[in-house]
């Protein structure tokens, strides 16, 4: 199996706009400078990560970490994660469930429909920048994963 640590792009899938751009201020103040996107709803992640939309004045991306809030409009977090985890395209794409959730049954089901991991967003803005180099330090120096989603494997 062929692993990479190589990424593209990290999706932010916030729709609260201050909370969206504490992340990628945090992403920017930790020298992470990947390119981003941001997704303020479950149907606009879905759209970006399965390249279902142009996006205006972009290239489309491949995302390689998504942030992933939980309470979202229209589709919530965790109906986003099992569309996710059910394409071929996005099976592997490391999930982190960032979220100011504090119900254990949240963080159950996201881990039950595949979250990567579960994380709460602290209050103060040092620590959450600290839990932000973590998270993609982690996943996206550190984590290996497949390169290839199995439908673009070469068939043998």
């Amino acid at each position: 199996m062929t692993a990479t640590t190589s990424h593209e792009s990290i999706l932010i899938v916030e729709d609260n706009p201050d909370d969206a751009e504490l992340a990628v201020i945090a992403l920017r103040q930790k020298g992470i400078n990947l390119p981003y996107l941001i997704a303020r709803d479950g149907e606009e992640a879905l759209d970006i990560a399965f390249r279902r939309k142009p996006l205006p004045d972009q290239k489309p991306i491949e995302p390689g970490l998504i942030l992933l809030d939980l309470k979202l409009p229209g589709k919530n977090g965790i109906e986003v994660l099992r569309e996710l985890r059910a394409s071929q395209r996005t099976r592997y794409v490391p999930v982190v469930v960032l979220t100011t959730s504090m119900l254990e049954e949240d963080m159950i089901q996201s881990y039950e429909n595949g979250a990567n991991s579960f994380v709460r967003k602290p209050v103060d803005f040092a620590t959450f920048q600290h839990y932000i180099e973590l998270i993609c330090c982690y996943w996206l120096h550190t984590n290996l994963h497949p390169a290839l989603a199995i439908s673009q494997r070469p068939t043998s």
